[in-house]
Order: structure tokens, then C-alpha cells, then sequence
């Protein structure tokens, strides 16, 4: 195992003084303003491409036109009840999807916008499982800069024009604004969660400007990093021989993307009103200081009918820099009518002494308090328990960590950058904010119902987009939600007993000892689906390392989910058979995507209750990880329960699981007959974990039997499926059984990275790696992609089916993390650097902040925004694990179960079987051993 910090691991592959000139940094290195050595670059000007989209080949097609046509129909079902369904081929984005991606805004779990490189907003993400990917291009930073007593004057949007619809003659819209930026000198620094847009003497060539991007994404903080907001904070600095006036310009429209600014019914106000019922609401705001003065125009359109024209807003910046302080006195705008969109616009002026510098703070804050899922019920999202659930919680979030946040002494903005300097984690303080909801008594989140009059230089847009959908049957709403406190008191009776056609009640037990409320997240913008498990195995070592709270609750979430039956019926896709919704033993595949929780296994491709690697993937390493051992006992009925649940599937007593003869775990496209190297080693390392924990929680009569399952399975898994260099795929006899999968040893990275001691002798274990480095990842392109899933003993890839020809990216990072557990360090990182190379470099494919699930050979995604890549964050588990870990006996626990003598009777009877494995002379009902 080795250790450290990954930065240093590499070189720097942007060096900074390559995209800015060494001078510009120097003087930008004010308050934050110059961006980090370490960084992920780009010039404004870049080409953003197009992303090119997989497609199946004539074969797989014609294999799967039967799924192919059950699952258009179902598509078709579920809209016409006005619902999407999880998983729709059939249905593509009007904006296509390019290579201008940017770092996200806002926290977890509130909602959240993506800002491209080059300064566009657009990936909207405020209402649940939906995302609107358009930018909408009225939402822009400007500048307007004044010098010479007027006689020489720059004016541009901090943005490059490169957009289809601007540049339209005679317009009265954004068209008619200055789009001036070339991007030429002007660079984007990125390291999440901020992000730095560098003006290198762009518009104005005597004027350095840099815009620091702050979200609050905070380690360990479980407040701040819940807020829907974000703070631009601009540095400029005069280099010039005058002094300079200088505006700078934040624009907004009453939009959350897609074509909801056309819906009409929206209006803008300078102050804050309550209002039944809280939509969505925007406040943009600026600080106002001693040197920086702001103002506001409240509303304006892109055709001025009733109001100034987008034009006519520019034209008065251009020539005065500023608008009037008496807009601060308006009464909210007329709702817009359909077709027509709402700005507002905030300006902050400054004067900047020639080689001065000043500082001017930018806020956005969104507020969606209230989630409605489609078949579900209304929940509250986690920063209401901060900051209430009014209207006005967009402007507190807005006031609050906008400015008291950043000029206090352990600002989110410190701590977050110590935490990327060092890796340590903050010292978090959780008392409510001024103002936040605190009568957790109330069924109903307390409403805001005083009007009050807000001198704070801000502008708050309101937009009536709340999804539709039915009430609770009683018309209550449950306060709980998307990342939210699960308040006792607020939570609706649970029923006695679950009716076969009852949501399950187990989610209004309790919030849990973290405290933390429930969070959910997508599979990706193509899957929606809720925590998707299968994935989430990859994904939750993000989870565990930033925010281990989370990912407990999440862990009680499903390990509540276990011990429950949902007896509603389902048809399965790919077969068109029917079965039960949710079966008590089985781990969910996913939490549900329309009623969370209540409806779980939205993915209804496989019956999932069949499926080999679900329960495996939930025993122990949290536990491991943690320490904890209320957690441990908490969930020890669920992994009792989950792994009891999984001796059906040992159909001849060896000990060992086998698969049925389809899809049946997360490669859910590719067949496995007999045993399986992925699925067999998981069940191996859940043995082992299983056998572990009930020692380290004195349940002797488990850990004796799942030691000894394990002792069984351990010698048939090597003698059925080792080569001499590797585990075959599986123990079948199809064309692919001998091909080399890089997952392979998921088992025994589990089992690593969980402190356990390994599956198989070392040699065998880099041995199989060493392979999988030199087939999988160095036969692809020299190393250049990724690790492919599926590759031939002589070298080919294997093209069984789309998913053994994909590079998976979470899976390349999990077989990386791997690789560092065992030392082999150079491999490791060559292999993950593959994924760089294809998704993040300038000469790859342009899927930085979006990585999909995978991509061809030929760099042809499948689903962006992908949950497994989170994997990347085992590589830094596996350099530098856990304390429960570290602090652990260096002793092998396994070795302190003793099995007891019906156990050891039992284990001869066993090798007795393996001399004599007629059935007929021993059923494999005799050798089966329950304790």
C-alpha cells in the first residue's frame, strides 16, 4: 500500500504560466483572486465540440430489438400519465450535448446549475430527475469601463459570443449587447468547487480581472455544503496610468431552463413579500462597500413591451455606468404573459486608482424549498432547517453566505481551501443560521408571514415552477425530503402492518443517529434513478471520505430496505415476465426515482431480486471505515438478512453463488453463465466481511458459519476459475468465458479497502492486475482510454455485447485504486491517467465535469454525468485510508473464529463430497450447513 497526496503523483499538466502571463499572476495574487497551481485550464476561446453519442451494433440490436420494443412501450405508458420514465433511449436533448462544460453551482442536495468555461450557465437541475441543458444566455457577468474623463471606453460581456441566435440585427434582446470578449487572453482555472475566469487585459488592455467562483462544498460540513448558492468575487486590479470607472454587471432571467422563461405567470421584485406556497426564486445581489456602490433595475425584457428593453438596459450602463438608486423603491413587476421573459440586472460600480486594486462580491442564491416527486409526496430540502422554507430564504442564503461568511475568520472559502492544501478535515459549527425554521413541532414548514422592507442591494426573481403532481391522500405534506431532516414530530403515522399494496413505512421510522436527514442522487441524467446501488458500491467512496455521515444514513436506508417485501406487481423488460416489486432479503437496485423510498426498483430492465452482486456490495466496509459500532449493530439484521438471502443462489452446496445464465449484476448487458469472477469474488469478500463483523459484534454462531462458507467457496472459486495469470470470466463454456474482465478482482478490492485481509495469495492477485494493465488498458490505444471491460486471451477486445467493449470510467478507477492497494503504483496510475487523457486533456474527447459511465473504443459516450466515476475517490482511499482502518489489530480476524466441532464435522463431510461428488450418493442437502 502507498501513501500520500495524489496531487503529487503527476506533474503539473497545466502549468499555470502557460494560460496567464507570470506578471498578471503576480498582480492577481490578492484576496484569492490569482487561481491555484494545481488546476484544470482552459482558453476562453477553445472549441467546444460536439460529444459524440454511442450506438449498438447491427447484432446487438437485432438481440435486443424484443427489450428494444417492450421498452418503447413503457416509455409510451409512462407518459401519457405525464411521467418519464428511468430509462428512455427513445427520447433525445434538443440542445446537444458539447465540450463547454464548467464547474457546478451550489451544494448538495439544493438543486444545482453548471456554469460552462466560458461562462454560460445552463444545466439546470432545480426540480428533481429533471435537467435542462440549454444555456440561457441572458444570465451573463459584463463590464463597462470608463477612463480619461470618459474619452476612452470598453464595454463587453464577460463571454465569448460564440452562441447560436446572437449577433441578430435590429434586436432589441441580448443580441444588441457588446460581445466583445475574443476570449483570446482570457483563461478558465478549475478546482472543485472553484473555479477562476482570468481577463488577461480583455476588454480593456490596462485592466487585470479575475472572477473567483465560490460553491459551498465543504468536507464534513453538512450544513453550509446543503446551501443553494453561489458568490463570484472579482478581483481587478489597474495597471493603467489613470484612474479607472469601473461597472461590472450581473444579469438574470426568470428562468430555471429549457423554455420555462416562456411560461408566463413569473415577476420580479427589489424587496421581499410572503407569498403562500414558495416557487422557485432567484435573488442576484452585490456588496456594497465604502468603495463599491451598487444598483438594481428589478425588471426587464427582451422586447421592452411595459418595461426597458434588454437594449435600452445596455445603452444606460454604456453611458452611465450605473442605474437609478430609486429602483430600489419599486413594487414587483406585472406577471410575465406567455412568451415573454423577465431579467433583472444588479450593477456595482468602483473607482481603481492606476495600480490600485479592488474587490467587488457577486451573489446567487436559488430557493426550492418544497420537492414534490410525481407519485410521491412533498418534502422539505435540508437547508430549510437553516433557513426556513419562505420565500425569502433565497435572499438570506444569498446575505448569508455571501457576505457574513466570507469576511468572518473560518470562512466555507478557507476551509474548503485548507482542505484541498492538506486533506484535513474542518472543525464544523452546526448552530442554526438567524431567522431558520426551528418549530420542528409544525406538519408544515412555519411560512415567513412578516413583510419586510430589505435594504440589502439585491434583486429577487420569483417563478411559478412547481411540479404537479397529487397531495398525500390527507393533504399533508411530510417534512422530509432530497437531503433533508426527517423531524419526528412532523412525520405522518406510520401504518401497522404493509398491505400488498402500501408504500413501505420504514422511511418515517426515524431520522437516524447521524442526523444528517435523507439524501438521494441520481445514476445520471439518462438513469433517473434514486441511489442507484450497484453503482453507488463504485461511487460511495466519495461519500465515506467527504461527507461519512451521508453515506451511513444512505446505509440505514437500505439496510431498512432489506427486511421490507413490496408485493405490487412489475413487468420486467427483457424478458416481458412479471414479479414482485421489491422481495425482503434482496438489497433494492435503487431506491425508486418518482415516489423514493415508498416505490423502490424503478429499473425494471431484470428482476433485480435475482440479481448476484447487490447483496454482496452491502456488508461491511462502512462499518470497517467508520468504526461505529452503533451503525454495526443497527444494520446487523439487514446483512444477516441479506446474505441468508443469498444462499439460494448455491445451488450445489459448494458454498459459492452462481449465476443464472443472464445479465444478472451491474453489467447488466452482459451474460454470465455458472460462476463468475465478478460477481464470485464479491461474494467471497461478503463472507468474509459477513464472518468479520459478526465476530467484532460476538454473534460466534454467524461468524462460525460464514467462515466456513468462505474456507469452501475460497477453493472452488481459484480451482474453478484460475488460469495460471487470471480469473476467467466465468466457469461456462460460451465463447467469452476465458476473457479477461477488468473487474475482475472487485472482490478483492472490497475486501482491501475494507481492512480485510486478501482473498487469494499476492502473487495471484498482481498477477491477474499485471494482466489486466497489459490487455485491457495498454492493448487500447497504448493506455490512452482506460481499462476496457471486456478483452480476448489473444488480444482482442471483446465484443460480446456493448458493455465488454465500453471503457467503463468509474470501473478503470476502482481497477486503479486496486492496483495502488497491492503497489503497483506505475500501473495504477498510467491506467487511471487513461481516463484523463480521454475525458479531461485537450486532446480528448470534452467530457470534463460531465464523465459518463463509459465510452468506445472510438471515445463515443454512454450517459453523462455518471455516478460511478465518483470511484476516482477510492484511489485516495487507497493511499491514504481511513482511521478505523489504520487504527485497526494487525491481526487477521478470521483467525480468531474458531469453528466449533459440529463445524469442523461438517468441513470433512465437505471434502468427503469432493472425493465423491455423485449427487446421487450425496444430495447436496446433506452437506448444507445451517446454524
Amino acid at each position: 500500500m502507498v501513501s500520500g497526496n495524489l496531487f503529487h503523483c503527476r506533474r503539473n499538466s497545466w502549468p499555470a504560466e502557460e494560460y496567464v502571463g507570470r506578471t498578471a499572476l503576480q498582480l492577481l495574487d490578492f484576496d484569492g483572486g490569482s487561481p491555484p497551481e494545481q488546476a484544470w485550464r482552459r482558453r476562453l476561446n477553445s472549441h467546444a465540440n460536439l460529444l459524440k453519442e454511442f450506438s449498438v451494433t447491427f447484432m446487438e440490436a437485432m438481440r435486443m430489438m424484443s427489450l428494444g420494443l417492450r421498452l418503447w412501450s413503457y416509455v409510451r405508458e409512462e407518459a401519457s400519465h405525464g411521467r418519464k420514465a428511468p430509462i428512455d433511449p427513445f427520447t433525445k436533448e434538443k440542445c446537444k450535448p458539447s465540450a463547454s462544460q464548467g464547474v457546478p453551482l451550489g451544494g448538495m442536495g439544493s438543486g444545482s446549475i453548471s456554469r460552462g468555461f466560458r461562462g454560460e450557465f445552463k444545466n439546470w437541475h432545480i426540480i428533481p430527475g429533471l435537467c435542462e441543458t440549454s444555456p440561457v444566455m441572458e444570465n451573463q457577468f459584463s463590464i463597462f469601463v470608463s477612463r480619461d474623463g470618459g474619452n476612452k471606453k470598453y464595454s463587453s460581456v464577460l463571454s465569448p459570443g460564440h452562441h447560436e441566435g446572437l449577433k441578430k440585427c435590429n434586436d432589441s434582446g441580448i443580441s444588441s449587447w457588446d460581445w466583445n470578449l475574443s476570449g483570446q487572453h482570457s483563461t478558465y482555472h478549475a478546482l472543485f468547487p472553484r473555479a477562476w475566469t482570468v481577463y488577461d487585459g480583455e476588454p480593456d488592455p490596462d485592466l487585470k480581472i479575475s472572477c473567483r467562483q465560490i460553491s459551498p462544498f465543504i468536507p464534513h460540513d453538512y450544513k453550509d455544503s446543503s446551501l443553494p448558492t453561489s458568490v463570484f468575487v472579482y478581483t481587478l486590479v489597474n495597471t493603467g496610468k489613470d484612474r479607472a470607472k469601473v461597472s461590472l454587471l450581473m444579469t438574470w432571467a426568470n428562468s430555471i431552463g429549457g423554455f420555462s422563461h416562456h411560461s408566463g405567470g413569473h415577476f420580479n421584485e427589489p424587496f421581499i413579500t410572503a407569498k403562500d406556497n414558495p416557487p422557485v426564486t432567484f435573488a442576484i445581489a452585490a456588496c456594497e462597500t465604502q468603495n463599491v456602490n451598487v444598483t438594481v433595475l428589478p425588471v426587464f425584457g427582451l422586447s421592452g413591451e411595459g418595461h426597458d428593453s434588454a437594449k435600452q438596459m445596455w445603452d444606460r450602463m454604456k453611458q452611465n455606468g450605473h442605474f437609478d438608486r430609486e429602483n430600489f423603491e419599486a413594487g414587483t413587476s406585472m406577471p410575465s404573459s406567455s412568451g415573454e421573459t423577465l431579467c433583472a440586472a444588479v450593477s456595482a460600480s468602483t473607482w481603481v486608482e492606476p495600480h490600485g486594486r479592488c474587490t467587488v462580491v457577486f451573489g446567487l442564491a436559488w430557493s426550492s424549498p418544497k420537492i414534490k416527486f410525481q407519485k410521491g409526496c412533498t418534502y422539505n430540502r435540508r437547508y430549510t432547517e437553516f433557513y426556513g422554507t419562505s420565500e425569502r430564504s433565497a435572499v438570506n442564503l444569498n446575505i448569508g453566505f455571501g457576505k457574513r461568511r466570507l469576511r468572518s475568520g473560518k470562512t466555507p472559502y478557507s476551509r474548503m481551501k485548507n482542505f484541498q492544501n492538506d486533506g484535513q478535515p474542518p472543525i464544523i459549527d452546526e448552530k442554526p443560521s438567524p431567522g431558520s425554521n426551528q418549530q420542528k413541532s409544525s406538519k408544515r414548514g412555519t411560512r415567513d408571514t412578516k413583510q419586510e422592507s430589505v435594504k440589502d442591494n439585491h434583486v429577487k426573481l420569483t417563478a411559478e415552477q412547481v411540479t404537479n403532481g397529487g397531495d398525500l391522500a390527507n393533504g399533508e405534506e411530510r417534512s422530509v425530503s432530497k437531503y433533508a431532516a426527517v423531524h419526528g414530530p412532523q412525520m405522518a403515522k406510520a401504518t401497522n402492518g404493509l398491505g400488498s399494496q402500501e408504500p413501505i413505512p420504514y422511511l418515517l421510522s426515524k431520522n437516524g443517529p447521524e442526523n444528517v436527514g435523507k439524501f438521494l442522487y441520481l445514476e445520471g441524467v439518462e438513469y433517473i434513478m434514486w441511489c442507484t446501488y450497484d453503482v453507488h458500491f463504485y461511487a460511495s467512496f466519495a461519500l465515506l471520505d467527504l461527507f461519512p455521515k451521508i453515506e451511513l444514513s444512505i446505509q440505514r436506508d437500505f439496510a431498512n430496505a432489506v427486511l421490507y417485501e413490496d408485493r405490487r406487481r412489475m413487468k420486467f423488460l427483457a424478458d416481458g415476465t412479471s414479479g414482485i416489486r421489491k422481495v425482503k432479503g434482496a438489497v433494492p437496485h435503487d431506491l425508486g426515482t418518482h415516489d423514493p423510498w415508498h416505490e423502490m426498483n424503478a429499473y425494471n430492465i431484470h428482476d433485480t431480486s435475482k440479481w448476484k452482486d447487490l447483496n454482496p456490495k452491502f456488508v461491511y466496509r462502512d462499518f470497517a471505515a467508520t468504526g461505529d459500532m452503533s451503525f454495526g449493530r443497527d444494520v446487523w439484521p439487514a446483512v444477516c438478512a441479506a446474505m441468508d438471502y443469498m444462499n439460494q443462489f448455491d445451488r450445489d452446496g459448494d458454498g459459492l453463488i452462481e449465476n443464472d445464465g443472464f445479465p444478472d449484476q451491474t453489467y447488466d448487458a452482459w451474460t454470465v453463465h455458472g460462476i463468475s469472477a465478478y460477481c464470485g469474488g464479491l461474494w467471497l469478500a461478503a463472507l468474509q466481511a459477513a464472518a468479520t463483523m459478526a465476530h467484532r459484534l460476538g454473534d460466534r454462531p454467524f461468524a462460525e458459519k460464514y467462515k466456513l462458507k468462505f474456507i469452501q467457496a475460497k477453493a472452488v472459486y481459484e480451482a474453478k476459475l484460475w488460469n495460471g495469470s487470471y480469473f476467467n470470466y466465468d466457469s461456462g463454456t460460451s465463447s467469452n468465458s476465458r476473457s479477461i474482465q477488468a473487474d475482475q478482482l472487485a472482490g478483492q478490492w472490497y475486501a482491501a479497502s475494507s481492512g480485510l485481509p486478501p482473498l487469494f495469495d499476492e502473487n495471484k492477485i498482481r498477477s491477474a492486475l499485471q494482466k489486466i494493465f497489459e490487455f485491457n488498458v495498454m492493448k487500447v490505444k497504448g493506455g490512452r482510454l482506460g481499462a476496457v471491460n471486456g478483452m480476448t486471451p489473444n488480444g482482442k477486445v471483446d465484443e460480446t455485447c456493448m458493455q465488454s467493449r465500453e471503457i467503463w470510467t468509474g470501473v478503470t478507477y476502482g481497477v486503479a485504486a486496486n492496483m495502488l492497494l497491492h503497489g503497483m503504483e506505475h500501473q495504477g496510475f498510467t491506467t487511471a491517467e487513461g481516463i484523463f487523457i480521454a475525458g479531461w486533456s485537450e486532446e480528448g474527447y470534452g467530457y470534463w465535469f460531465q464523465t459518463p459511465e463509459g465510452w468506445t473504443i472510438d471515445g463515443h459516450y454512454r450517459s453523462l454525468i455518471y455516478m460511478r466515476p465518483l470511484a476516482i475517490w477510492a484511489m485516495q482511499w487507497a493511499r491514504s485510508p481511513p482511521k478505523a482502518i489504520l487504527d485497526a489489530p494487525k491481526v487477521n480476524l478470521m483467525d480468531r473464529i474458531h469453528l466449533s466441532p459440529q463445524m469442523i464435522r461438517a468441513m470433512n463431510e465437505i471434502n468427503v463430497r469432493k472425493i465423491a461428488p455423485d449427487n446421487r450418493c450425496f444430495p447436496s442437502s446433506a452437506f448444507r450447513c445451517e446454524c
